[in-house]
């Protein structure tokens, strides 16, 4: 059975857990592998495969910090397998193990002992320069905002068709519950539970005063919209990485996606004692 391994390359302890790994699970049957370039970053160009020839594996591993889980996420696209996010890096919020007992939390996992945390996507189609621009998935946020341009933007918010406000600001951030601890929180949004479904709507730097987030239902329709040509300097980013930005963006549709994540945890690690741990210094 494969193991998928998606590390951090560089984090120099995510590549050494990397080998390490590596070898306990060839020596118990399993089937180590890794992508083709994250393999040669880290010497293990023997376990390395195309990104088409993932398949389903029986477990993925994401060695780093919750970058490297986002990274995860990416890879698998809409294959449905577990991860377990071992945390070598700052914050591991969305971490499953430590890194500390590596073998341990690999073997635990292998074994059926973690709890699995089922976490809500969002769906993002991009209308750009007249055109479908792709379509994309996040599992903690899609954010619009101003690109090469230093001035504000223009964005109207639609909800089921009907326009809601209309903000000049950098951008508007809309994440995924697992996503409001996350680039929403720096923005001053809520706080939502993982196991709330919806879509979290936060403007960034509105030049307005009185502006306030907004919590969506799970079966809302989100539009963001450049109404002006002038204010219309927008890219996409989605989870923290750029999509195409080549034209005019027009509109960005959101919706929460079918496909959920699967995070697994594992020795009692739950959404609340990582909040009291990593943002309230409990």
């Amino acid at each position: 059975m494969r193991v998928l391994l998606v590390p951090n390359p560089m984090n120099p302890r995510a590549v050494e857990a990397a080998r390490e790994v590596s070898v306990y699970l060839k020596t118990t049957g399993y089937q180590p592998i890794m992508v083709t370039e994250d393999a040669s970053r880290c010497g293990l160009t023997d376990i390395g495969v195309a990104r088409a020839d993932i398949g389903k594996p029986e477990l993925v591993l994401a060695l780093g910090g919750d970058g490297t889980i986002l990274k995860a996420v990416h890879i698998l696209g809409a294959t449905d397998a577990p991860i377990l996010g071992v945390n070598l890096g700052r914050l591991g919020f969305l971490s499953g193990a430590d890194g500390d007992d590596l073998v341990e939390a690999v073997s635990s996992a292998l074994a059926g002992e973690a709890r699995i945390e089922c976490r809500q996507t969002i769906q993002a189609s991009v209308v750009a320069g007249g055109r479908d621009a792709g379509s994309y998935r996040a599992l903690n946020e899609v954010f619009v905002g101003r690109g090469a341009a230093t001035r504000a933007i223009e964005l109207e918010v639609i909800v089921n068709d009907t326009p809601v406000n209309r903000y000049l600001c950098d951008g508007v951030v809309v994440a995924t519950p697992t996503g409001s601890t996350a680039y929403a929180l720096s923005a001053g949004g809520p706080v939502v539970a993982p196991g709330v479904r919806g879509i979290v709507v936060v403007p960034l730097a509105p030049h307005s005063i009185g502006v306030r987030p907004l919590v969506l239902a799970p079966g809302d329709v989100l539009t963001l919209r450049c109404p002006s040509s002038v204010r219309a300097d927008a890219c996409v980013s989605i989870d923290g990485d750029h999509a195409p930005c080549r034209t005019a963006l027009d509109s960005v549709q959101i919706t929460v996606s079918d496909h959920d994540v699967k995070l697994m945890k594992l020795g009692g690690r739950d959404f609340y004692s990582a909040l009291a741990r990593t943002f309230l210094g409990a």
